[in-house]
């Protein structure tokens, strides 16, 4: 089992960027999917990113396509989200998650870390 550990958070403007980053403890983190998830005061924690376990395929939430980004580096054990353009509206507290398979469903997900609060100015 892996343990996660979110970092990168913090204040940002809209329309500039912000790079979060996911870093895993365990030898077994290149086995995992990977993905990123937010959740906003008062509102349920939604999807945002997947990426396969070797990196080659990824898939977004719509609302983040073309925007965000999600890769991985499985000798650094680390994933991590580049934000481009974030909107106000998308102040949240940003996940990692790990599981076995694709999924956009956060009960597929069997490890988090704490999270890490990202707040977008206007």
């Amino acid at each position: 089992q892996v343990q996660l550990v979110e970092s990168g958070g913090g204040l940002v403007q809209a329309g500039g960027s912000l790079r979060l980053s996911c870093t895993a403890s365990g030898r077994t983190f290149n086995s995992y999917m990977m993905a990123w998830f937010r959740q906003a005061p008062g509102k349920e924690r939604e999807f945002a990113a997947w990426i396969s376990w070797s990196g080659g395929s990824t898939y977004y939430a719509v609302s983040v396509k073309g925007r965000f980004t999600i890769s991985r580096d499985n000798a650094k054990n680390t994933v991590y989200l580049q934000m481009n353009s974030p909107k106000p509206e998308e102040t949240a507290v940003y996940y990692c998650a790990a599981g076995p398979r694709f999924a956009t469903t956060s009960s597929e997900y069997h490890t988090w870390g704490q999270g890490t609060q990202v707040t977008v100015s206007s």
